[in-house]
Order: structure tokens, then sequence, then C-alpha cells
């Protein structure tokens, strides 16, 4: 069976990804026939290999793109790794309506941080957080299934915990305060432990600084209650001499200014 044939079985069936043993395994040809097929279908723009050994097929109305969009192949793409995976940050916010820029790349959150992926036009980058599979998610409906992403209160925490991956503190508190409208105080609190106590002061200090006192409350009682230690707003930059915000057990190291 050539290559196009097995690419229209896919199609018909609603399937645009697949791996290279899959291929192989259906033609019923071997490794290297099949890797020469594909290499002359990738050529021809009809599939993409956004990862080794694996392949999306490229509707025509992708072909300028050159790949899938990355919310129609990456939960196909993890579940092919055997990874736990939820779009987190710029990328979840962006679906809860409060990316304030277009993200400039799909971020996925994973339990350690990979290599990131070209494919076309689309860029994937992989952060890594250990505890993924306790984080809250919820499914977000694709052209191609359903995609995995954070909740508003999580995103939130990794906003606060990986702003360097959120085109730093002043877009932080800018998504913040348009993501804030999704939150809610009692869940915000209710994940807190699941995060370093610094995402919680660094969270509640910015929060507050957009106006939203009353989703920020909860969190001061929280590290009121952990007795938590100050650490600087921005671990990039240095801390010494700078006076404590004592709300937050903070120390403002950064000026912080979001586009409201």
């Amino acid at each position: 069976m050539a290559i196009a044939q097995y690419l229209d079985h896919l199609l018909a069936q609603g399937i645009y990804c697949f791996s290279g043993v899959e291929a192989s395994q259906f033609l019923g040809s071997n490794v290297i026939a099949t890797r020469a097929a594909l290499r002359r279908a990738r050529h021809k723009g009809e599939i993409a290999m956004p990862f080794r050994g694996f392949y999306v097929i490229v509707t025509p109305e992708h072909r300028k793109l050159g790949c899938l969009p990355a919310n129609q192949f990456i939960p196909a793409l993890m579940s092919h790794l055997g990874e736990l995976y939820y779009a987190g940050l710029l990328t979840a916010a962006e679906h809860h309506g409060a990316a304030h820029h277009r993200p400039q790349s799909f971020q996925v959150i994973v339990p350690r941080t990979r290599t990131g992926i070209t494919c076309g036009g689309v860029r994937v980058d992989f952060i890594g957080r250990k505890n993924v599979a306790g984080m809250p998610t919820q499914d977000f409906k694709t052209p191609r299934g359903y995609l995995r992403v954070s909740t508003p209160e999580v995103t939130a925490f990794d906003l606060a915990g990986y702003p360097h991956h959120a085109g730093g503190l002043d877009n932080v508190a800018t998504v913040l305060s348009e993501l804030a409208e999704k939150m809610d105080p009692a869940k915000l609190v209710s994940i807190a432990d699941l995060s370093p106590i610094s995402w919680s002061q660094r969270l509640g200090y910015l929060l507050e600084l957009v106006g939203e006192r009353e989703l920020a409350k909860g969190l001061a009682e929280y590290i009121t209650q952990k007795d938590a230690v100050p650490v600087p707003l921005s671990p990039s930059q240095p801390s010494k001499n700078i006076r404590q915000e004592s709300r937050w057990r903070l120390l403002p190291n950064e000026k912080v200014e979001p586009e409201l």
C-alpha cells in the first residue's frame, strides 16, 4: 500500500497523528522503506515530524504553517511519549482569555524539562514541574480532540513561579489582572501547598498590585500561617538593602509596571 493511501485511511477515521512504527506495520514494509516514503511525503508538505518518529498529517489549511497547530497534536504526542502534561503559563492564560499578547510559543508543563521542538511555524517549549500529576486541570475542546490545560488558579501560580517563561514580571502582572475574573479565592488557597511558598508570596503581592486584594487575602493568611521567610520578588535581581513588604514577607527588588 502506498503512503498516500495510508494517510487517506487515517483521515477517514479522523486520525491526524501517527508513529513511524505504526506506518511501517500498516504498510507491511521494512523500516528503511517506510522512512523513505515518509520522507517523500514530508518534502511534499503532506506530513510533518514535530518529534523523532512521530508524524502529523498537515491538512491543506495548515500547509503554509508547515505543521498542525500545537494544540491539535500535543495530546497525541504526550500520549506517544507516555508522559503527563498540561498546557500552562501564557498558553493556558490565552485559553482562559487572559493573554495580553499572543504567546510566541506553545508552553507545555511536563514532569521534567525537555528540549523544545519546532515544526514548521510552530514552536513548543517544555517546562519542568515535578508534581504535574497533582495539578488541577480542565479539558478544552480542539478540532482534533481535547487539550489538558491548567486551571486559572494553577496558571496564576505557574506565572508567579516562572516569570522568566512569561515575559517577565511586568507581563505576569498584566496577565494576572486579566485572569483574575476567572479565579476563585478559595481554590487559590487550596492549591497553595502544591507550589513553593515563595510563589504564594510573589503571587499575592502581584495580585494586590493590580488591585485584586480580595483574591490575595487568603494567600496573605496562608503566608502568615506558614511563617514564611522573606524572599526577593525577582530571584534574578539583587535584593540587598531592600525594605521588606511585611504583608507578603517579600523584598520588592524590581519595579513592576503592568499594562492596565
